[in-house]
C-alpha cells in the first residue's frame, strides 16, 4: 500500500533558508543542487538513494547533504541540510525527510581526513557496479580511463555504511586520491569544488561505462604501454593544463537552467 505521503507535493520554498545563510553558502548551495540535478541528467542517480556533499564556505566543521526521499531531480538550494562532521543537523530545510546516516559515514569520514575537498560525491552506477564488481577493477583502456591510471584507490566493501568504524579504513585507502572504486558497491569521487567532484565523476563513469562496453564486446583488448598510460595520467593533472570542472561548470549551469531553473530556489 501506497505511504500517506507517496503523492506530497513539495511546499514552494518560503524563503526561510536563504534569509538564515549568507552569500557564499546560498551559492554553494545553489552549485550543489545543480550538482543533484546533473547528477541525474546524465543517468547517474539511484532513485533517493546516495549522497553528494558540500562543506559550507569557510566552515571546515559543517557540511550540506541532500534529504532522504527526494529524487535528484527535484533538489532545490533550499531544500539541503547543514550538519556537522558527526551528522548532527546544523539548519533543517522546509520539507518533510530526515537524512541517511550513510551519509555522514561516508561523507563525514572523507570532509573530516581532507580539509582539500570541497566535495564529495558517491553513485551506484550500472557501470560502476560492474567495474566495482572486477577483480582487475579501472583498466586503461580508453584516454578517459588512463586520466585515473594510478590515481584511483579502492575500498572493500563491509555492508552498507553503517559502520562508523569503516570510515578510518575507508580513509586511508582514499588516501590523496580523489577516485574511489567501492568494491561490489559503486563510485566515490571529491574535489576541491562542487565542478571538480562533478567532472571527476563524469569521466570516471565514462571509464566505466566504455570498460564495461568493450569487455562485453568479446574481442582482444588492446591496452597501452604503461608509459603512455603514465603520460596521459601526468597530462590530465590539474594544474598541468587547468583545473578539472572549472572551465565547463558555467555551461552546466546553463544546461540544467534551460531544463528547470528551480534548482536556484
Amino acid at each position: 500500500m501506497p505511504s500517506p505521503t507517496a503523492s506530497f507535493e513539495l511546499p514552494a520554498p518560503s524563503g526561510f533558508i536563504r534569509r538564515q545563510v549568507d552569500d557564499d553558502e546560498w551559492n554553494a548551495r545553489v552549485d550543489l543542487a545543480a550538482c543533484f540535478r546533473l547528477i541525474a541528467k546524465y543517468g547517474m542517480s539511484d532513485l533517493t538513494y546516495n549522497h553528494v556533499t558540500s562543506r559550507v564556505p569557510g566552515r571546515h566543521d559543517q557540511v550540506l547533504i541532500n534529504p532522504y526521499g527526494m529524487l535528484y531531480s527535484e533538489i532545490r538550494a533550499s531544500d539541503l541540510y547543514k550538519i556537522d562532521l558527526e551528522g548532527r543537523e546544523i539548519l533543517k530545510p522546509e520539507v518533510p525527510y530526515d537524512q541517511n546516516p550513510a551519509g555522514f559515514v561516508i561523507h563525514g569520514a572523507v570532509h573530516a581526513a581532507r580539509p582539500d575537498v570541497g566535495c564529495v560525491i558517491h553513485t551506484h552506477t550500472r557501470a560502476g557496479m560492474a567495474v566495482s564488481a572486477m577483480k582487475c577493477g579501472l583498466l586503461p583502456l580508453t584516454q578517459t580511463a588512463m586520466r585515473f591510471y594510478g590515481r584511483v584507490s579502492y575500498h572493500d566493501f563491509e555492508g552498507p555504511a553503517i559502520n562508523l568504524e569503516e570510515r578510518e579504513r575507508l580513509v586511508a585507502n582514499l588516501g590523496r586520491t580523489d577516485a574511489m572504486i567501492l568494491r561490489n558497491h559503486g563510485l566515490l569521487t571529491c574535489g576541491r569544488s562542487v565542478a571538480e567532484a562533478f567532472n571527476n565523476m563524469y569521466w570516471l563513469e565514462m571509464a566505466c561505462k566504455a570498460q564495461v562496453d568493450a569487455m562485453a564486446a568479446g574481442t582482444e583488448l588492446n591496452l597501452p604501454p604503461e608509459s603512455v598510460a603514465r603520460l596521459t595520467a601526468e597530462l590530465y593533472t590539474p594544474g598541468v593544463r587547468r583545473t578539472y570542472g572549472e572551465l565547463e561548470w558555467p555551461a552546466m549551469l546553463r544546461a540544467v537552467g534551460r531544463e528547470d531553473a528551480s534548482f536556484r530556489q
